[in-house]
């Protein structure tokens, strides 16, 4: 046997996106990571092994101006560059290379962690190292680390270590969740196994193997959804295990999902009842994926009233969106919906006590095993959500080791520091302002070639039949005198428009109203007609004007996108297949839906001018969507002409480094594997071809020329310190949008 040790800053164990994004958010700031997973690909749940989707705050499009930006955003848009398709090997390596890309990161696949070394009292203890044997090299491996970051899912290295952890679920009084049961009992949500299937081109039969469950003598066939096409997170429902141990009891749940998938194959086969001649099963999980274990207590516990509340935790350093969606204990066997979902108004926000142990001070953690109630973690086990933990569990940990403090110390001491750094990095965070003293273009004065100063979205094509209220948000900044709205009219009627207030600046639905107004239209076509709803908000934010449902008028939908504006029906479309999944569709974010109007909005024009794209929106603090778009777009490119963003500063500095966020337009709802395909690889609001120049001795110098571009932050350094007075950043060319589109610029240097 060969002993081995090795030394590193921080210990993360476990290769989920979670302990992903900690490691490479770590390494980033400069500290050397031992990412230790014990399966031989990265990816976890997402990887090629069990083959989940990875979902998010977007909630498969439910939520707007949502999906997540920084180390998970990263990987998001290079795999919907590289894997349009959403081959799932394909992942694993936009994974393995996000990883192999940080040179201070040590990689060690197929190393099962099953020792810890810990000492102290029951309410004080510390690790001093773990111990792991790589399987295949017969070689042990002992971790030494100053921190260790548990992103293992169900939470084993905490629970050596002697950390606190929790069990089932909550009782209903320690919390005050509605949805908690009377008392405290060991169910959890079951473990599933997913299968593919295949097209062959010619018959294909299939004999059950023995173990093959006849599921027309279970409750399946009746209230589950079975169709010879499907494969894959479809069959997500193939669950089972929350009345038992889904780690002890692991095996006896695999064998018991093996034999409903071949079951259902099976029945599809050879029932008589579906087109399925020519299909074949292409792949068959072997590993469950697992859906919940062992839930860590931190400084703070997220519950269901936090999230449904959307508090505004002060140390708030990730998001989340998906729904709080819980499963029947009885998994496939219930005779009940597969899971049922209650949804805030928008994202909800994730404090950053709730990631590091309350008795164990030098360990960390991220993923499904966060300090959270079996309620809240309904909706924060899912994994890009799971991902941006891990980004600020890694982001503290590389804090921590830098300034010699504990993971409480931290929040205790540097909590500013933390989120600014996250900030820097590009995060997910909303609400948050950079307010990061070394930046230095927070002290420019900005110009630009042009900005839009006026919302306008008029080039209509198809019709949309106002069978159904429909509804325009845009932003308002600083007042709006009216809008106009571009109909047709079947015979002469009452057009009636309400504007809204969306409540939190985060939020996307009718919170409040404002004003109405009526407007009788004669019989025509293609008419402009005119509302009056003059609005001078007390602080920048967008509206939300609903056009109420009229069976004789029909708007029209722009074929192009417009930044800062989205489009809704009400009640116009179900959320999910209601045979599976039970939204409330009063709740409001789902009776708003845009998922058929995702970037086809309604045209209309604002009859006032707006400050919501101007020049300064490049520097003034916000990454992301927050009550407007915060971000300078251009008006639309003229053909052989450029558009600039320049920086002026009243006395020279000197520049060593340049951060640049570009409009990756955060309401695209992007996914790993195979839910949907966008009509494009490249997001088109992305610079495709820009330069950056230095005023020097009174001319423009060229310091740097981006080619091909396809990524929302690029990170420029300088190979020499420049001394300049002002800065231009030249577009030359997007991926697809007649518009330049800035979200931040950042100059770093003296």
């Amino acid at each position: 046997m060969k002993m081995e040790t090795v030394q590193s800053d921080i210990t993360v164990v476990g290769g989920g996106l979670s302990g992903v994004c900690a490691a490479v958010a770590a390494a980033r700031l400069g500290r050397t990571v031992s990412l230790v997973h014990n399966r031989p690909v990265l990816g976890g749940n997402s990887s090629s092994e069990v083959r989940v989707w990875v979902c998010g705050a977007t909630a498969h499009g439910t939520n707007r101006y949502a999906r997540e930006t920084g180390i998970m955003g990263e990987m998001f848009v290079e795999n919907q560059y590289r894997n349009p398709e959403g081959n799932p090997y394909l992942w694993d390596l936009i994974i393995l290379e996000t990883v192999r890309a940080e040179p201070n990161i040590r990689l060690f696949l197929n190393t099962d962690v099953h020792e810890v070394e810990a000492d102290g009292d029951e309410q004080d203890r510390r690790i001093h190292a773990v111990t792991g044997w790589m399987m295949g090299s017969e070689r042990r491996i002992r971790y030494e680390s100053e921190l260790f970051l548990d992103c293992t899912g169900d939470g084993l290295i905490g629970f050596l270590a002697g950390a606190k952890y929790r069990l089932g679920r909550e009782a209903a009084h320690e919390y005050g969740e509605a949805w908690a049961p009377e008392t405290a009992d060991d169910i959890t949500l079951g473990s599933t196994l997913l299968f593919y299937t295949k097209d062959a081109g010619s018959p294909v039969k299939f004999v059950p193997p023995s173990f093959a469950k006849d599921i027309t003598q279970t409750p399946i066939p009746l209230k589950r959804v079975i169709r010879s096409g499907d494969s894959g997170c479809h069959y997500w429902w193939i669950e089972w295990g929350g009345e038992l141990d889904t780690v002890h009891d692991n095996e006896r749940i695999r064998d018991e999902l093996w034999s409903v998938i071949y079951g259902i194959w099976d029945y599809i086969k050879n029932s008589g009842q579906f087109d399925a001649a020519n299909m074949t099963l292409e792949w068959v999980g072997s590993m469950p994926g697992k859906r919940e274990y062992r839930r860590f207590v931190g400084d703070y516990v997220l519950n269901q009233n936090d999230i449904i509340g959307q508090r505004q935790f002060e140390d708030r350093i990730a998001f989340g969106g998906w729904s709080i969606d819980l499963h029947p204990p009885q998994g496939m066997y219930a005779t009940e919906s597969g899971s049922k979902h209650m949804h805030a108004d928008g994202i909800y926000h994730i404090p950053y006590r709730s990631l590091y142990s309350v008795n164990v001070n030098n360990l960390l953690f991220a993923g499904r095993n966060v300090s959270a109630t079996h309620v809240a973690f309904g909706t924060t086990r899912v994994m890009a959500t799971c991902a941006v933990m891990g980004e600020a569990a890694g982001t503290a940990a590389a804090l921590c080791a830098e300034k010699g403090l504990s993971p409480r110390g931290l929040y205790e001491q540097e909590l500013d520091l933390l989120q600014q750094t996250m900030l820097r990095q590009d995060a997910s965070i909303i609400g948050l302002a950079n307010a990061d003293v070394a930046d230095l273009a927070r002290h420019a004065s900005v110009t630009a070639s042009s900005s839009l100063a006026r919302i306008a979205v008029e080039e209509g094509g198809r019709r949309y039949p106002l069978t159904h209220d429909a509804g325009i948000l845009f932003p308002v900044e600083p007042a709006m005198d009216g809008i106009e709205l571009l109909v047709d009219v079947e015979t002469d009627t009452v057009i009636t428009v309400e504007l809204w207030e969306t409540g939190l600046l985060e939020n996307y639905v009718p919170h409040r109203s404002v004003m109405k107004s009526f407007k009788h239209v004669a019989k025509g076509d293609r008419q402009w007609v005119p509302f009056q709803l003059a609005w001078q908000p007390d602080r920048s934010q967008n509206a939300f004007v609903i056009v109420r449902a009229n069976s004789h008028v029909a708007l029209y939908q722009a074929e192009r996108p417009y930044t800062g504006v989205l489009a809704f029906e009400r009640g116009a479309a179900p959320h999910a297949v209601q045979e599976l999944e039970d939204h409330d569709p009063n709740q409001p974010i789902v009776e708003w839906s845009m998922k058929k109007l995702v970037r086809r909005p309604f045209c209309f024009r604002v009859r006032s001018e707006t400050k919501a794209y101007a020049p300064d929106k490049a520097i003034d603090g916000y990454k992301r969507p927050y009550g407007g778009p915060h971000l300078w777009v251009s008006e639309p490119f003229a053909s052989g002409t450029e558009q600039w963003l320049m920086l002026e500063w009243a006395t020279p500095i000197t520049a060593e480094e340049i951060l640049l966020s570009w409009n990756d337009e955060v309401n695209e709802d992007l996914i790993n594997l195979h839910h949907h395909r966008t009509p494009f690889n490249i997001i088109p609001e992305l610079a495709r071809n820009y330069r950056l120049e230095a005023h020097v001795d009174g001319e423009w110098q060229l310091i740097h020329a981006q080619r091909n571009n396809r990524r929302r932050t690029n990170r420029i350094t300088l190979e020499s310190r420049m001394e300049t007075h002002a800065l231009r950043i030249v577009v030359e060319e997007t991926n697809g949008s007649p518009y330049a589109e800035l979200v931040e610029v950042r100059v770093y240097g003296t």
